[in-house]
């Protein structure tokens, strides 16, 4: 499938990395294009020296982020709370149909003590109120990044955690998720986001606590 990232960070580059070890096509789009480039090129240098056996392609998007979204099966929101709110609210139209993947933990940064979303509400929702018809999906933001560039943690797959409305979607998700090497846990509806985004704002706080380095993750076990 072709999936369209939006953002060049390292959680960017965590999901490229998984999508392309799927065997899927990767567009990468920036409001920097330099940033997209520099991921570009980081990716695929670590093809080049064998540490990432890749199957799908690559490719930087010239086009601007409206452009971009155009032919994709999948939107990834690389980006911070709450640019992917901005964004869905300018690029409704384009996002009408569209699966959309919302990774943004909405954490107070300042103080690692709260959610900047109001009560009862999660950062995957307003996306999906601002975007209604887009098919917005909760996933991969229980995941730190240099997690998902392995896809592996203690020796066993990483478990997504996904949340949405819409059964196909979630499949679509489900199936990047297993392409990767990964194994997608599905909690149920899009409200299930709100759990999902407090949960990782846990986790996070816990980094330090526990000497973790961010290079943690949340496992279901039997």
């Amino acid at each position: 499938m072709i999936v369209t990232i939006v953002g060049a960070g390292r959680l960017a580059e965590g999901i490229a990395a998984r999508a392309l070890a799927g065997g899927h096509r990767v567009r990468i789009v920036d409001d920097e294009p330099g940033k997209a480039d520099a991921l570009v090129a980081a990716l695929a240098a670590r093809r080049q020296r064998g540490g990432a056996p890749e199957s799908g392609s690559l490719s930087r998007s010239v086009a601007t982020v409206g452009e971009a979204i155009a032919g994709a099966d999948m939107v990834v929101l690389a980006v911070p709370y709450p640019q992917g709110r901005l964004l869905a609210r300018e690029q409704g139209a384009a996002l009408s149909g569209v699966t959309v993947v919302d990774t943004c933990n909405p954490v107070d940064f300042s103080t690692f003590d709260s959610l900047l979303t109001s009560p009862g509400m999660s950062a995957a929702e307003e996306i999906a109120a601002a975007s209604p018809d887009a098919r917005v999906v909760k996933a991969f933001n229980t995941t730190f990044a240099s997690v998902l560039v392995a896809g592996w943690v203690g020796g066993m797959p990483v478990d997504v955690f996904l949340a949405g409305d819409d059964p196909e979607a979630k499949a679509l998700v489900a199936a990047l998720v297993t392409d990767g090497g990964m194994r997608p846990v599905d909690t149920g509806p899009l409200r299930r986001a709100r759990e999902l985004e407090a949960f990782q704002l846990l986790h996070m706080t816990l980094q330090g606590p526990l000497g973790l380095d961010w290079a943690s993750a949340l496992k279901l076990l039997p």
